[in-house]
């Protein structure tokens, strides 16, 4: 999973898996869901994030993985 903020345009997208998107639906005003062939959920695209989410502080807790952390 990734999560990736880009200021430049105030979206955030989380990346749940590396399965390629077939079909977006929106849910609501500036959040996309997007879906692999099978219909799996494979990212959530999220317009004027600084409205919608909290993006000072992440907590990470009790994940079974490898934490990486990648400066932008």
């Amino acid at each position: 999973m990734k999560v990736n903020y880009y200021p430049e345009t105030d979206s955030l997208y989380i990346d749940l898996s590396e399965r390629p998107s077939a079909e977006s639906r929106e849910v609501s005003e500036g959040v996309v869901l997007d879906y692999d062939a099978a219909g799996n959920l494979v990212g959530i695209d999220i317009d004027n994030a600084k409205t919608k989410v909290q993006l000072d502080r992440l907590i990470l807790s009790r994940l079974p993985s490898l934490i990486e952390r990648v400066a932008g």
